[in-house]
């Protein structure tokens, strides 16, 4: 008979473990292939690797690559550049270490930062202060790099799915005199549940409906990225500090457009307390206001960003001990990693909600204040 638990869980294991089956494949081959002397360095590289593949944003969406022949899969994405004009091409010119040509101008991608070189196709380099000529740093010029990137088109796409998903939702009430259909059933108390025990309890319900399409879009968006972040495609949306800089730009652009006057009275002119108390106190008031929105930046960036490398470390130990006792050990704590990584993908979203809900409820909260306070 079909079981509804074993299903879920069988997703459950999946997602968990196929990480390991791609590092493990990665690992292998690399090992098979490494001429170097002291493997444990081979594949503490080949590890090393695939935490920054894993983490860091690229020009090209891979899902993943044959070490043996150095082929990846995965497709191209269009590389917007700004150098004196526009210039639009694939990132597949980029293929193998190639010079792209467009325009006339030539470019190359190194460590997924694209510079302007010479016709030649060698990029300039130097040595790195204090190096020992082992480590280079470009010195070419970096033109404006407005790309789609693996974490651009990936927002994409989930922007896209809860514009689906959402529109269906909201027809299916119009068509069944309020009842939700379909998926919309899954997601419908956990629309309820940001209404009733974020946005009411925080905003008040006078003014918590001009807030509510901003929550419901930051909870969900957040909480999709972070699960397709558990996937071992290498999707660190969350995890990338200019992705949660945006979020809290946002946040912080609502917050400071929509307060009331009692909001900066009691930032500027705190009632009750002391005239030179406040010209101390006011500079003070500010810059905390300015400094909330962005620990929402930090806290999310920091948690996904980390818990990203930590799972990741723990999966390469294993192929490091390479032992009856290491191995098992560090499988079982990546595995208890994994599922309480995938409860923070939901309680990050949860508190970033929260947060920017308990922000906008200090800026529209209205204080009565006595003529002698």
């Amino acid at each position: 008979m079909f079981s509804k638990k074993s299903f879920l869980f069988s997703i459950v294991a999946f997602m968990v473990f196929l990480p390991a089956v791609v590092l493990a494949n990665t690992a292998e081959t690399a090992t098979v292939k490494a001429e170097n002397k002291d493997p444990k360095a081979e594949i503490k590289a080949q590890i090393e690797e695939v935490k920054n593949h894993h983490v860091l944003d690229a020009h090209s969406f891979t899902f993943f690559g044959d070490a043996a022949t150095g082929k990846e899969y995965g497709f191209a994405l269009p590389i917007i550049l700004w150098d004196k004009g526009l210039h639009v091409f694939s990132s597949s010119k980029f293929d193998d270490g190639k010079i792209a040509e467009a325009d006339g101008n030539f470019y190359v991608l190194h460590h997924e930062k694209i510079y302007k070189t010479a016709a030649s196709g060698y990029l300039s380099m130097k040595e790195g202060a204090g190096s020992s000529g082992e480590e280079h740093h470009p010195i070419n010029f970096a033109p404006l790099d407005f790309s789609i990137t693996k974490g651009v088109f990936t927002m994409l796409v989930i922007a896209l799915l809860m514009f689906l998903l959402f529109r269906s939702l909201g027809n299916s009430y119009s068509k069944n005199g309020g009842v939700a259909v379909g998926a919309g059933r899954f997601f419908e108390p956990i629309v309820l549940f940001i209404r009733d025990e974020i946005a009411i309890p925080n905003i008040g319900e006078r003014h918590y409906k001009k807030y509510m399409s901003h929550l419901l879009t930051v909870f969900f968006f957040i909480w999709f990225l972070n699960v397709v972040g558990m996937t071992p495609f290498g999707i660190n949306v969350t995890g990338n500090i200019s992705v949660t800089f945006g979020l809290a730009i946002i946040t912080f652009i609502i917050t400071t457009f929509t307060a009331k006057k009692d909001y900066w009275m009691h930032i500027f002119w705190m009632p009750g307390v002391p005239v030179p108390m406040k010209f101390i106190l006011a500079p003070i008031e500010l810059i905390g206001a300015i400094i909330k929105p962005f620990s929402l930046m930090i806290r999310l960036y920091a948690n996904m960003f980390a818990g990203h490398l930590v799972l990741m470390s723990l999966i390469g130990m294993m192929f490091v001990f390479k032992s009856w006792i290491g191995s098992p050990l560090t499988f079982g704590l990546s595995f208890i990693i994994s599922l309480i990584e995938i409860l923070v993908t939901l309680l990050q979203a949860y508190i970033f909600t929260m947060l920017t809900a308990l922000y906008f409820g200090s800026a529209v909260e209205e204080h009565h204040h006595e003529e002698a306070h």
